[in-house]
Parts: structure tokens; sequence; C-alpha cells
């Protein structure tokens, strides 16, 4: 009799071992099927919100080719467009937002270079490197770090390996303790000055704002129309050291008529004009900076987007997706 009770308790423990191996693989299935239904609806919400994306951007060009069709030769203030939002109501309430300020008030840092003769070859644009380290020390950066910055800058983008006095190629940088190389073409994106030899967190940061890397191998072309005083840096850079500060220069854009002036160098009427204000600023705008922020139930999504405006149709020429860097 008590061998028959000890089968029978061994054949419930097997059943409970079963009933309890099942319970956990049913478990971990319905946990694997649960994050795949989750995982394919936020991969449904984030198509869904760059399709929003992609109409904002869509509905924003638009608008700003109306405007530069008015424009008359002139881009101004006018209409209070520069960094005014454009919402898009979506289904289910969500919203889109677009902005879109002048894309061309920025140091270019592709600018540092010119095209060498062939396709994709480029060399130091001496002028420009100047200018650069200009920037930096108006904006409170020191003179020593401003010229290693900047000739650093310059030897990122050229496609030679000899070093400017104060700047860095490949041995240097093939030299730290996580070895990488220059470039040798122009910067995707403002962030690639982080690597730069004597970059520093701080000084990034500093510069950032003034800062941008335009698809050309030239500098970019201040509209006076649009700069504001506190950019003023921009337009004292291009003047040799001492002989126009960052107060006089912002004392000219307040003093800018609502219609903005015809010609850029109407700005400096009354004050001694720089020799380059002719070739890097103008009364209209090339390049325009697009930002559009989407938010649909179970995403959120920014786009940054680059427009050429040289031309119309205006055109998108490069899109970022996610947080600024």
């Amino acid at each position: 009799m008590s061998e028959r009770h000890g089968e029978r308790g061994a054949a419930l423990l097997t059943v409970l071992m079963l009933v309890a191996v099942v319970a956990v693989m049913a478990g971990a299935a319905l946990e694997k099927l649960r994050l795949s239904t989750r995982l394919a609806a936020n991969a449904a919400a984030a198509d869904q919100a760059r399709a929003y994306a992609v109409a904002a951007e869509a509905m924003a060009t638009v608008r700003l080719g109306d405007l530069l069709t008015r424009s008359e030769g002139r881009v101004t203030l006018l209409g209070d467009w520069s960094d005014r939002p454009f919402p898009l109501p979506l289904p289910g309430g969500g919203l889109a937002v677009a902005r879109v300020v002048d894309g061309g008030n920025c140091f270019n840092l592709n600018g540092l270079a010119t095209s060498a003769g062939a396709p994709g070859l480029y060399q130091t644009a001496g002028l420009q490197r100047i200018q650069f380290a200009r920037l930096m020390r108006l904006l409170g950066i020191s003179g020593q770090s401003a010229d290693q910055i900047a000739a650093s800058a310059a030897d990122w983008i050229d496609s030679d390996q000899d070093q400017q006095p104060g700047g860095a190629e490949d041995p240097f940088y093939t030299g730290q303790q996580t070895g990488y190389r220059t470039a040798g073409t122009l910067m995707a994106d403002v962030s690639e000055l982080r690597a730069v030899a004597g970059m520093t967190p701080d000084i990034y940061a500093r510069l950032k704002p003034w800062v941008c890397a335009l698809p050309v191998a030239e500098p970019s072309r201040i509209n006076v129309n649009t700069l504001l005083p506190e950019q003023a840096p921009l337009l004292a850079m291009l003047a040799p050291d001492g002989t126009q500060s960052v107060d006089s220069v912002r004392a000219l854009l307040l003093r800018r008529p609502p219609q903005g002036w015809s010609d850029a160098l109407d700005l400096w009427k009354g004050a001694t004009t720089p020799s380059d204000a002719a070739a890097q600023t103008a009364a209209t705008t090339a390049w325009f900076r697009m930002t559009v922020d989407v938010t649909v139930p179970g995403a959120q999504l920014q786009e940054r987007a680059l427009i050429d405006a040289s031309r119309l149709p205006v055109r998108l020429v490069a899109r970022q997706w996610g947080e600024d860097t």
C-alpha cells in the first residue's frame, strides 16, 4: 500500500513540475509577445511622426518660397517669420511645429577651405582662418587657443598633410591614446569641431551658436537685414583688429531701417567699411535652417534641416533626425 502511495506522490510531483515548466514557458512567451507588440507600436508611431515631419517640412518650404518670391531682392525680418512657430495640428491630438531662421548668419566652418581645382580636393583659405580666430577672440576665447583651433580646423578639412603653424594633421591625432585621422574633406556637422586639436568642451559650447557647416567650401554671406544686434561679432570679425568693435557694429545694426537695406554696404555708411564686407555680406539670404518638432501619441521627434534658397524653388539639402548635438 505504501508503494502505491509513493508512486502516486512521485507522479503528482512530476505533474506539478511539468505544470511549473509550462507556466514559465507561457509567461516567457507572453512577455516576448508583449515586448514585440510594444516595439511594433513604437516603430509605427515613429514612422508616423516622420511622415508628419515631412508634411510640416513641405508646408514650411512652400511658405518660405512665397516669402522669397515677394522679397524683391532683399530678405528682412518684416512679417515676423524668423523663428516663428508654424503649427500643424495632427489627427489624434498630435502636433507638428516648424520653425525657420536665417541659416547663413554664422561662420561657415567649411569656408576655412577652398576648392583645390579637382572635385573633392581642398586647400586652406588663409583669410577665413584669420577671421575665425578673430571671431573667437571677440567671444572671449584666448588668442593662443583661437589661433590653434583656427589652424587645426583648416588642417582638418584640407586635403594635404602640410601642417600649418599651430595646426594639426594626421601625425598628431594618430599619436593620441585613441588614434584617429583628419577628415580631409568638408565637415558634415559642426560637432566635428570637437575632434579638432585645441578644442575643449567649454570653448565648443561658446562657439557652437556662432558656427555652421554649410555644404560649400566658401564663407557664408551674412545678411545684414536679418542679423540680430546681439550677433554683431559676425560682422566685427570681418574688420581688421581694432578697426570695428562689437559695440560699434551693434550700433549700426540698431539703426537699420524697418524695410532693411537694399545694398549690404549701406550698413557701413558713416563708418569704416571692412575690405571684405562686399564679398561676405548681402541683403538677401541663400541658406535657411528649419526645425520641426512632432508630438504624436507614443512618439516625439525632432528634425533639423538645411534649405538651399540660392534659387527658386527652394530645396532641402540636408536633414537630421533627433536631438541637437
